[in-house]
């Protein structure tokens, strides 16, 4: 199997050198590494590895050359870190493939991430940080089409894991296939007498379906479910307005709950599925606004029915909630709720002038932001009978933006960022806190399977958690590139594990980060220390402590990290 990737990637070069023997070639790419040492500690409910060591590693080789290119990564579990995908095993080259790029048109062959729109009905990416991967395996095509017009043709089927085949790491694929479209159409560069006018207007539209072979013994399931959508954007001077709809066939899947993101499965309901997200924000010097709403109903869309948790999904829905960057705040992340979801955000971001009142010597940062998600008001039949060549009922009604009673989220945050002198600045936040925890996380024990947890030796809280958190994040510079940052952050409930207490001390000199952090805990402490060393692309971190259980979430997705006591190397690479 070795002997066949480096067969073929010789031949693939050697082709491109043949073919462009004028044009320079290139070859770039990047290296992260991260591993960790488990060992036990009763009082947090850290567990010791049987490997002592676990390690997640992965390495981009890219081969530029004229009008193609072509690139594969390496990826190694050995074998791989708590919290992350256990089926991915073994070190292999999972992810490749060849791009050839002429005269507007570009066609991919292998490994590829794609997004139509906000990516609604169709997104392909990978996020280490959450070990989140769904590329698609197969062809797309992009074909620009004179000024204005981008159209996209997928057509593959989506990574689910790298696993031992007869003792050879190999890509594993969902076995459904995914083909999808999409066009967008810059207005204003398609017709020549709006090209000088100041209202730029962009529209666009998708579909996408996926083909999955019927084998469910008690219910008839459609083998082709199709999803489409359309797209506007409308900008002019400092105001810019997105607004997509989108909407999915019936797609019954297998019910069950999903440890990060609530309540996934549809339970076997022949019911179709949308989707509404708008945007608008307004800038000018010192003033920034931004309003978002969207609403979500079944829209768990998959390769395959009955996958769970992060697996094989075909689309991604954005998140509306506050991104907090800092620790406490972060405590409880929001997880997207597929099934039905539906809020809003809003946002002011205002600078007061330099020599005002509240400005100071160098001006005042304020923000302050508020965002909530609610149930969908669902209004369940009372006929179940079947439908007709179907073995199932729709479930429920539901309408765009009708609010159901139950609070999932909600977070108001204050910000104020201030610089008092040429060596001291800092960053004050105050938020509160409403978290649904029965919905966002579900409730029970964990058993690997279920995505219900145990914290502590205790079930999760089955109830709303509400929080007020404080944060003050104060840098001091000392001398020139020499700085000191201390963080102070405290969040406070009396609810599930109660109060948090983190102190962060950090200094960096050129090249060099010594950190020190400590959160406490019901008197358990969560203490951590570490040094980073960082020069040009290489970045290297040795890190010794103690990591509490909890969810990581990027933009709504999410990923349950367990408990863990012991040593860390982390090690990025670019070239």
């Amino acid at each position: 199997m070795k002997n066949l990737i480096f067969i073929t990637w010789f031949l693939i070069f050697g082709m491109l050198s043949f073919s462009q023997e004028n044009e320079p070639a290139y070859i770039h790419g990047n290296f992260q590494l991260n591993s960790q040492t488990y060992s036990e500690d009763s009082v947090i409910g850290a567990t010791r590895a049987n490997e002592i060591m676990l390690m997640n590693t992965y390495a981009n080789f890219i081969y530029t050359k004229g009008n193609f290119s072509a690139g594969t990564r390496f990826e190694g579990y050995l074998n791989s870190m708590q919290g992350f995908k256990p089926v991915n095993e073994g070190v292999g080259f999972p992810y490749r493939w060849v791009k050839y790029n002429s005269d507007n048109l570009e066609i991919t062959a292998g490994s590829y991430y794609e997004q139509f729109g906000s990516g609604m009905i169709l997104r392909s990416y990978e996020d280490k940080t959450l070990g989140y991967d769904n590329a698609l395996d197969g062809i797309r095509i992009k074909y620009h089409i004179g000024s204005g017009v981008l159209l996209k043709a997928v057509y593959g089927r989506q990574r689910l894991a790298q696993q031992y085949v007869n003792n050879i790491p190999q890509l594993i694929n969902g076995r459904g296939i995914v083909r999808g479209i999409d066009g967008e159409f810059s207005i204003n560069d398609i017709f020549n007498s709006l090209s000088e006018k100041n209202t730029r207007v962009i529209v666009g539209g998708s579909f996408v379906s996926k083909y999955e072979k019927d084998d469910n013994p008690i219910y008839k399931i459609p083998e082709n479910v199709g999803a489409g959508g359309g797209r506007i954007n409308i900008s002019h001077g400092g105001f810019n307005v997105m607004g997509e709809y989108v909407y999915k066939s019936m797609d019954p899947s297998s019910g069950g709950t999903d440890n990060s993101n609530g309540n996934v499965g549809q339970n076997y309901i022949y019911k179709s599925g949308q989707g509404l997200f708008l945007t608008a924000t307004y800038s000018k010097k010192g003033l920034g606004v931004s309003l978002m709403a969207k609403q979500i109903d079944n829209m768990n869309f998959r390769s395959e029915r009955t996958a769970k948790l992060n697996d094989l999904n075909i689309n991604y829905i954005p998140d509306i909630t506050k991104n907090e960057i800092y620790t406490l705040t972060a405590i409880y992340p929001y997880g997207t709720q597929l099934n039905g979801e539906a809020g809003f955000q809003a946002e002011v971001l205002y600078k007061f002038k330099k020599e005002s009142l509240l400005g100071g010597k160098y001006g005042t940062l304020l923000t302050i932001s508020y965002s909530t998600m609610n149930s969908v008001k669902k209004n369940p039949l009372t006929d179940s009978s079947s439908l007709v060549s179907n073995d199932g009922t729709k479930g429920y009604t539901s309408g765009l933006f009708k609010f159901g009673n139950e609070l999932f989220y909600e977070d108001i945050n204050v910000e104020v960022s201030k610089k008092f002198s040429k060596k001291l600045k800092g960053i004050f936040i105050l938020q509160s806190l409403k978290y649904n925890n029965s919905i966002i996380h579900g409730t029970g024990e964990f058993d690997g399977t279920n995505g219900l947890t145990t914290i502590h030796g205790a079930d999760e809280f089955d109830g709303t958690i509400h929080g007020l958190a404080a944060v003050a994040d104060v840098s001091y510079k000392f001398a020139k590139r020499k700085t000191l940052r201390t963080e102070l952050q405290h969040f406070n409930s009396k609810d599930y594990l109660g109060n948090w207490t983190m102190v962060l001390f950090e200094y960096s000199i050129p090249h060099w980060f010594f950190t020190a952090v400590d959160q406490i805990n019901n008197s358990i402490h969560y203490y951590n220390f570490s040094t980073s060393y960082v020069k040009g692309g290489n970045r290297i971190e040795i890190g010794y402590g103690k990591q509490r259980e909890g969810i990581v979430c990027t933009g709504g997705v999410c990923r349950r990290i367990p408990a863990s006591y012991g040593f860390s190397v982390s090690i990025t690479s670019s070239f």
